[in-house]
C-alpha cells in the first residue's frame, strides 16, 4: 500500500493532515533531523573558533556553506540520512556521516571532518534538537493559535458585555450575569495559562556521555569546556542555538522543563475543555445559535439538526492531547541511573500531543466563528426566573434590620413558580424606605447583573 492521507495510521497525518501543515515541518522526523544538523553545525563552527591549533577558524565561505546545509535542508536530505541509518542502525551517527559526506571536494572541511560530533554523545545532539523543536512549535504554532482564540474571546466578551444571562449554579437558576462576563472569565484564565506556557525556559545541555565533560577534557584538559558548551547553547541562531544552558545532567537533559511546559499546555487545554462544555450547554439551551453552512448535514436521519460538532471535536482532541502531555510530564523526568532509553520513544510523540492540541484550538476557533447570540432565548429564560431576585430582596431586608429576611424569602419562593407580580407584591409589603422599595421594584432578572458588564468591557 502506498502512503496517502487515507492510509495514514494517525488521523493527524490522515483526516486532519491539511490542518497541521505548519506543525509538520517542525515536529516530524524530518524536523528532528533538521535540528540535529543545525546542532552539529553550530558545534562544529564554534569549535573552529575555540583557539585550538589543530582546528583553525573556518573561512567565511566554509561557514556560509555549512549554514546553508541547515537553511536549505530538504526532504531529500532527510531521506539520504535515513539511507545511511539503514547501515549504521543509529540515527545520530547517520546525521554525522551525512554532514561529513557534504565535505567531499572541499579540502578545508574534509581536513577538519573529525571535529564533526567531536566529544559529543548522541544525547548532546538529541536534547538540544528536541529543545529547538519545542521552542519552534510553541512560538510559531501553538501560542499563535491560542492567541487567535484569545482575540476572538476578548472581542466576544466586549461585544456581549451588556447582554444579560441567567446563571446556573449546580444547574439551578442563580443570580444573573452577562454573556460577556462569562466569556471574560475564560479570557483571564486562558491568558494566564498562555503566559505560563510562554515563560517556560527551553533548556539544553552539551556535556558528554554522563554530564562531566570526560571526553572533552581528555583531548584538551586545560580548556573551559563548560563555558564553551554554554556559548554554543546560548548564542543566538544561526551561529548558536539560542537556548538556556543546563549545567547539570546525567547523559540526558533531565526533562524537567519539558514537564513544566507540557503541564502548562495541559492547563490551558483544561480551561478550554471547560469552555467547550459550557458553550455546548449554551447552544443546547438556545442561548447561542450556529450560523448555517450551505450543504452541511447535522444528522443522517434528522434534517433539522445543527450540531455543535466543533466544540465536541475540540473537547475530544483536548482530552487526547492532555493524556499524552500528562504521561510525558510524569515519565520524562524519570531515568534509571545515568540513562535509559524509555524517554526516546516517548519524545517522538511530542508532535502528536501538540498536534491534537492545535487541532482542538482550530476547532474552537471555527466553532466560535459560527456562534450567533440569541437574545430572545436569553431574555425568555430570565423572565421565567423571577425567583433569582430573592437574593437582593433579602439582602436589602438585612440592611434595614427586618426579621429573618432569608427565612422569609426561603418560605416564599422555594418550590413555587415566581412571577413579576408575586415578587413585587412581596416587596410592596416591606417596611423599608420608599426609595429603596422603588429601587427593588425596578429590579428585574435582566438588570440584576451587578458589575458584570463593567468587568466584561474592561477585559
Amino acid at each position: 500500500m502506498s502512503f496517502s492521507t487515507i492510509s495514514a495510521l494517525s488521523p493527524l497525518d490522515g483526516r486532519y493532515a491539511n490542518k497541521l501543515a505548519s506543525l509538520r515541518p517542525l515536529m516530524s522526523e524530518q524536523g528532528y533531523m533538521h535540528r540535529r544538523v543545525q546542532v552539529e553545525v553550530a558545534w562544529f563552527i564554534t569549535l573552529s573558533d575555540a583557539g585550538f591549533a589543530e582546528f583553525k577558524p573556518l573561512s567565511p565561505g566554509a561557514r556560509t556553506y555549512l549554514l546553508g546545509l541547515v537553511k536549505n535542508f530538504s526532504e531529500a536530505d532527510g531521506n539520504a540520512i535515513k539511507e545511511i541509518e539503514k547501515t549504521t542502525n543509529h540515527d545520530v551517527k547517520a546525521v554525522e556521516y551525512w554532514i561529513k559526506s557534504k565535505f567531499e571536494a572541499r579540502p578545508e572541511l574534509e581536513k577538519a571532518s573529525e571535529f564533526v560530533h567531536f566529544a559529543c554523545t548522541s544525547e548532546d545532539i538529541n536534547n538540544t534538537s528536541h529543545a529547538l523543536q519545542l521552542r519552534a512549535a510553541r512560538d510559531v504554532v501553538l501560542l499563535p493559535a491560542l492567541d487567535k482564540l484569545l482575540l476572538k474571546l476578548r472581542d466576544m466578551a466586549r461585544t456581549y458585555a451588556d447582554v444579560p444571562m441567567l446563571s446556573r449554579t449546580h444547574g439551578q437558576t442563580a443570580s444573573p450575569t452577562t454573556v460577556g462576563k462569562e466569556i471574560a472569565n475564560v479570557v483571564v484564565r486562558l491568558q494566564t495559562a498562555c503566559d505560563r506556557i510562554a515563560a517556560v525556559k527551553i533548556l539544553g545541555k552539551m556535556n558528554g556521555a554522563v554530564g562531566n565533560y570526560n571526553a572533552h577534557l581528555s583531548a584538551w584538559p586545560d580548556f573551559d569546556w563548560e563555558a564553551f558548551s554554554k556559548k554554543v547553547i546560548e548564542t543566538p541562531e544561526p551561529l548558536g542555538l539560542g537556548l538556556t544552558f543546563q549545567p547539570y545532567s546525567i547523559q540526558i537533559e533531565p526533562h524537567d522543563y519539558m514537564a513544566e511546559l507540557f503541564d502548562a499546555i495541559a492547563r490551558a487545554n483544561t480551561i478550554l475543555v471547560d469552555w467547550s462544555r459550557d458553550v455546548w450547554g449554551y447552544v443546547s439551551l438556545g442561548y447561542f445559535k450556529q450560523r448555517l453552512r450551505e450543504g452541511e448535514v447535522g444528522s443522517s436521519t434528522m434534517p433539522h439538526k445543527v450540531n455543535p460538532i466543533d466544540f465536541e471535536n475540540a473537547e475530544g482532541n483536548l482530552g487526547l492531547a492532555n493524556a499524552l502531555l500528562r504521561h510525558m510530564s510524569e515519565k520524562l523526568p524519570i531515568s534509571r541511573w545515568q540513562r535509559d532509553l524509555t524517554d526516546s520513544t516517548v519524545l517522538r510523540n511530542m508532535g502528536v500531543a501538540i498536534g491534537y492540541a492545535v487541532l482542538a484550538y482550530q476547532s474552537l476557533a471555527t466553532g466560535l466563528g459560527k456562534l450567533e447570540i440569541n437574545e430572545t432565548a436569553l431574555a425568555a429564560d430570565l423572565d421565567a426566573s423571577w425567583e433569582v431576585l430573592a437574593e437582593p430582596i433579602q439582602t436589602v431586608m438585612r440592611r434595614y434590620g427586618l426579621p429573618q429576611p432569608y427565612e422569609q424569602l426561603k418560605k416564599f419562593t422555594r418550590g413555587e413558580a415566581m412571577t413579576r407580580e408575586l415578587m413585587q407584591g412581596f416587596i410592596m409589603k416591606l417596611e423599608i424606605p420608599e426609595a429603596e422599595k422603588q429601587r427593588l421594584l425596578a429590579m428585574t432578572p435582566g438588570n440584576y447583573t451587578g458589575k458584570a458588564a463593567e468587568l466584561a468591557r474592561r477585559i
